[in-house]
This record gives C-alpha cells, structure tokens and sequence, in this order.
C-alpha cells in the first residue's frame, strides 16, 4: 500500500446511529487527509444517536454530512472503494455482509453499545464517551502502521490486534 494517496476507511454495526459514526468522524478528524470515513449500517436506525451528536459537537468535530445509512450504499458500482473495513458491533461481524468491491482489508473491532446502555442521562453520556475513548486508541493506532512497508498478511494481523484490546484497556 501505498502513503501518497488517501485511504477510505468504512466502520459498519447494524444501527449507524452510535458506534460507526463516531469512528467515521474520529478517521475524518484524525486522518489529515490520508484517510476517509464512512460509516454504516445493515439495518440502519434512520438517524444518529443525538448522544453521538452531542459528543462529536462538544469535543469540535465536524458533524455535518453524518447520517445513518444501508451499507448497500457503498457496496454498488460508483460507490467509494474501500480499502479498510471495520465491524464495530458483534451483531454486524455475524452477519453476511455484501461483496465488497476491490477486496478491502477487514477486521472486528467489537465495543459494546453506548445505545443500548440503560441509567441515568448521565451514565448513558459516559458510555457514549467511553464508546470514542476505544474507538480513538484503535484508530491512532491504526493511522500510525506503516501501510507501505507491510505485506498484507502481516497488515491484516495487526489490524485484528488492534480490535483484540479490551475496551478497559484502549481507554487506559
């Protein structure tokens, strides 16, 4: 792989309401050009979460152009080619996925979900904050392997350790 062009980089989890678009805001934001969120979903929710919202606005990322969307957008011709596929949700890693073209790199990178937290508005706040704290470590980590000089067995391999952290973990 090459470091002289840009990257596009799809999170996909059922919903795209919480998880997928926190990690297409955090590439965005984290990705100086090199790299190009999306996110998705395979039943998507319709809207994002307004705690996604709420969260990506209060720490200045740009939350204009996000929505929730099928997956099938970008798994049809014209569609932006992904070269890196990341599930988010454990429901989304089970289930069978469209043909993506281009033979994307793919790995599980599960987080439990802030969504489905129940408590206090506060609690639920902090679950959505901890959701961007793992998501941030995994993604730093990931614009920080050297594409160019891996082979790709070698990449998918650190692509999958770097979903392996515990949640606990990647937010320490």
């Amino acid at each position: 792989m090459s470091n002289d062009r840009t990257y596009n980089v799809l999170f996909l989890c059922t919903g795209n309401s919480a998880r997928s678009v926190l990690g297409e805001a955090i590439v965005n934001h984290l990705g100086e050009g090199r790299f190009r969120g999306f996110s998705a979903g395979s039943q998507p929710k319709g809207q994002v979460h307004p705690y996604t919202l709420d969260l990506l606005a209060g720490l200045r990322l740009p939350i204009e152009g996000l929505f929730s969307k099928s997956w099938d957008l970008y798994a049809v011709a014209g569609a932006p080619q992904m070269d890196f596929i990341f599930t988010v949700c454990d429901s989304a890693a089970g289930e069978a996925c469209p043909v993506w073209p281009g033979q994307p790199m793919t790995a599980h990178w599960g987080i439990p979900d802030p969504a489905a937290v129940e408590g206090s508005e506060v609690e639920r706040r902090a679950a959505f904050r901890q959701a961007y704290a793992v998501l941030e470590n995994r993604i730093r980590l990931f614009l920080s392997l050297p594409l160019a000089s891996l082979d790709r067995m070698t990449l998918q391999n650190r692509l999958r350790a770097i979903g392996q952290q515990t949640p606990s973990a990647a937010a320490a």
